[in-house]
């Protein structure tokens, strides 16, 4: 599994509300800002391997952000043996075709990429492979009071000489509690950084702390599936970057 939580490190200046929220396996139709940076970090712990995952996101144009990450950390193949384990790059681009606004029809946008099989252990990808999703944001009330996302898709991998093809979906919700508490959970079949996990769910909280900080911290566990998924426990930091206006560079330079 991955994102599971972020924090960011301090906001520059205030920027658009519409950023991709990603701790969850579901993702939101949403996306960083034109020419500004997202990096989220986020860790994760169950008992066979601890977690550590990277993305940087960045925004081109208003309605594109493409992104690239990576993990590594520590697995057990067998009682009592540890192993460093590092896997990258993850590529990933999403378009956004609609933004979600309350009261109007959903949020719509597209997210594609892959994880190349290049690193050491047990977390790089056992061949060449894609992904591919629509998801779709429902918003509630004018200061986005509740959040509904929908993902479906499919995963491809080629392996041992086959092509395999697993549906992903994910359902999730965003409640805010208190201020800036929120409440938020989901459930999923299948996670695109990590072909093969089954039916699985995702609970925890979530602290705005501003436009451009977020913290939270969840708890999930497998449900159904061939391979089915160990609890665990996560958390992490999100920082988005506003971006740089010429007359900022040009003193620079």
């Amino acid at each position: 599994m991955k994102r599971t939580l972020f924090v960011t490190l301090i906001g520059l200046t205030l920027a658009s509300n519409t950023y991709a929220v990603r701790p969850f396996i579901t993702d939101d139709a949403a996306i960083t800002g034109r020419r500004q940076f997202q990096l989220e970090t986020w860790a994760l712990f169950d008992k066979f391997s601890g977690q550590h995952w990277s993305m940087l996101a960045y925004g081109p144009h208003k309605h594109l952000e493409v992104a690239i990450g990576a993990v590594l950390g520590y697995d057990q193949p067998q009682i009592g043996q540890t192993k460093f384990s590092y896997a990258m790059p993850l590529l990933e681009a999403k378009v956004l075709f609609r933004e979600y606004q309350s009261g109007k029809a959903p949020g719509v946008g597209l997210v594609t990429g892959t994880f190349l099989p290049s690193g050491k252990g047990e977390f790089v990808a056992p061949g060449y492979g894609a992904y591919s999703f629509l998801a779709l944001t429902q918003c509630f009330g004018e200061n986005e009071d509740v959040l509904i996302h929908g993902n479906i898709g499919v995963n491809y991998l080629y392996t041992n000489n086959r092509n395999q093809y697993t549906a992903v979906w994910g359902f999730g919700t965003q409640i805010r509690a208190y201020k800036g508490l929120h409440l938020v959970g989901e459930i999923i079949a299948g996670d695109p950084y990590v072909p093969g996990t089954g039916l699985a769910y995702q609970a925890g909280v979530r602290y705005f702390i501003s436009d451009l900080v977020q913290v939270d911290a969840t708890v999930g566990q497998g449900i159904a599936g061939e391979n089915k998924v160990p609890f665990w426990g996560g958390f992490g930091l999100r920082y988005v970057m506003t971006r740089f206006e010429k007359k900022h560079l040009t003193k620079i330079q």
